[in-house]
Order: C-alpha cells, then sequence, then structure tokens
C-alpha cells in the first residue's frame, strides 16, 4: 500500500467491493486512502507490528467479502495473483506463497506437517 503501484492495486480493490457491496464502495475508498496513509507512516517509523495489524484488518475484510458472496474466490484468487503480487517488491513477492506437502508413511512410521505452527502431545 505504500508503493507507486497504489493506484492499480487500489482499482483492483475496489473492483472486487463493487461487484458484491456497490453502495460501500465510497467508503472502501476512503478507508483505503486512510489505511495507505497509516502504513506509509508505519513503514516510516519501521513500525512492523502497526503494518501487519493493518494488513490483518484487510485480510479480514476480503473473508467477510468473501463470506458475503463465495463466487468470488476465484475472482480474489486472480486478482491477487495476476495483479496485485505482481506489484509487490521482490523480497515481498518471497514472502508470498503456496506450501505444498508430500508424505509417505509405512508400518508404524509417522509423519508430522505444518504449513504453521504444530504442536504434538504424545503420552
Amino acid at each position: 500500500m505504500a508503493t507507486d503501484a497504489w493506484q492499480h492495486a487500489r482499482d483492483s480493490a475496489v473492483a472486487l467491493w463493487r461487484r458484491v457491496h456497490p453502495d460501500r464502495v465510497p467508503a472502501i475508498e476512503a478507508e483505503l486512502a486512510d489505511v495507505r496513509s497509516e502504513v506509509i507512516a508505519a513503514r516510516d517509523d519501521n513500525d512492523v507490528q502497526a503494518e501487519e495489524e493493518l494488513a490483518a484488518d484487510w485480510q479480514r475484510r476480503l473473508r467477510r467479502l468473501l463470506r458475503d458472496d463465495p463466487s468470488l474466490a476465484n475472482e480474489l484468487r486472480r486478482v491477487l495473483d495476476e495483479e496485485l503480487s505482481p506489484l509487490l517488491a521482490p523480497a515481498e513477492q518471497s514472502r508470498i506463497g503456496q506450501v505444498q506437502m508430500t508424505a509417505t508413511a509405512s508400518g508404524h512410521a509417522r509423519v508430522y506437517q505444518a504449513g504453521g505452527n504444530q504442536t504434538i502431545r504424545e503420552a
């Protein structure tokens, strides 16, 4: 949100809302402008936590948008993959990805895999 590609990213995000909640578009546009200012300030202050909280807030908004219209899932994935991700700096792009894990166990073997935190408690 703090890059020169902001306008393109903003237009892509607004287009998603326009499909589901056209009446909310002016509010979303205003909120995106506000959050952009907050992201720029957080980056200027090296406030990673503030930036992560702002991102989490928009992740929640996108989840609610999908909850309201699950048919947007493919369009959201396309916008993320084809429009928004390419706008990120290479270092930021490397933080985004898919995790694919494959395991084979036989006999009494165990396999533990996680794409995030994992807690295993055994007796």
